[in-house]
């Protein structure tokens, strides 16, 4: 998704499904949200994508026989909007072949193994979150802004995540689109690559202030009147320490990344990569994986 679609979205769609866009009654996106930063686990983009079922792939339920034309690009209100000319963007063939094709092989994120378990805050590991920041004292701080500033109107489903890791009892794995905590959850609100972006501060923020204004204090006044608050910059804090942890640890569309060691020892055991290849190198993951499945064509020999 970030290779080959995501360029096609800052092409066409940003423009409008960006954070910039702003109206009287916040942003005029629409709620969707088409930027490739980076959240704990995905793009917002490819969340927005997901949660506004705008991809029809039938993503991890629990369901078989389906109708005709109910699954695939056919079914998917993204490419109507493409074919249709939303808005009046018009794609290239090549591009949307490109969208059309990915939502055929199932709408993929990273698209490849090798970026297994890598570059997430509360990722999963066996069902297990590993990279947590519970207990990062910047996260410790920031839920206790959000106990004071934000809880007593965030309560229930409409209850917010406390830290990057939060998943507010809300599984991005087995989906409801129709469920009213969507809205709330850290994929969606926690910016990684922009944390002045994070939804989390865009809505409390005053719209005098750049913010969207949304959120107020009993219909009188703004959460946060400005960027100084220290409730604002106790939030901004632990999104920008998750921007700096996450270019640590680095997703697979990050500089500098490298594949998980069983990913590496398996392409060294089938004789795709060297043996030689010394630990913590960088490789082209992606041509990597052509090679595996070029090594299974068959080869005819003789005459």
């Amino acid at each position: 998704f970030p290779r080959d679609i995501q360029p096609i979205l800052e092409k066409h769609c940003v423009k409008c499904h960006g954070y910039e866009k702003n109206g009287e009654h916040g942003p005029m996106s629409g709620g969707v949200i088409l930027a490739g930063d980076h959240g704990p686990m995905f793009s917002h983009s490819y969340v927005n994508l997901t949660i506004h079922k705008q991809v029809a792939d039938g993503r991890n339920q629990p369901k078989s026989n389906y109708p005709p034309y109910t699954l695939g690009s056919s079914a998917s209100p993204l490419m109507h909007k493409i074919e249709k000319h939303h808005n009046g963007v018009k794609l290239t063939e090549k591009e949307k072949d490109t969208i059309r094709l990915w939502i055929e092989i199932g709408a993929p994120y990273p698209g490849t193994y090798a970026a297994l378990g890598g570059g997430m805050i509360g990722g999963y590991a066996e069902n297990i979150q590993n990279h947590t920041d519970y207990h990062w004292p910047s996260t410790k701080l920031a839920a206790q802004t959000m106990n004071k500033r934000c809880d007593s109107c965030h309560t229930e489903a409409r209850r917010l995540p406390h830290a990057l890791s939060d998943e507010n009892n809300f599984s991005f794995w087995m989906i409801d689109t129709s469920d009213p905590r969507m809205k709330y959850i850290r994929h969606v609100l926690f910016n990684l690559s922009h944390p002045e972006r994070s939804l989390m501060l865009l809505a409390p923020l005053a719209k005098e202030a750049g913010g969207y204004g949304i959120c107020d204090q009993n219909n009188e006044k703004p959460v946060f009147a400005s960027a100084d608050d220290p409730g604002y910059q106790a939030i901004l804090k632990m999104c920008s320490d998750g921007k700096g942890y996450l270019e640590k640890i680095k997703r697979f569309d990050m500089p500098g990344f490298i594949p998980p060691k069983p990913y590496i020892r398996e392409m060294k055991r089938y004789g795709i990569l060297s043996k030689d290849l010394p630990e913590n190198t960088v490789i082209d993951f992606y041509k990597t994986d052509q090679d595996y499945w070029r090594s299974l064509w068959y080869q005819p020999t003789g005459k």
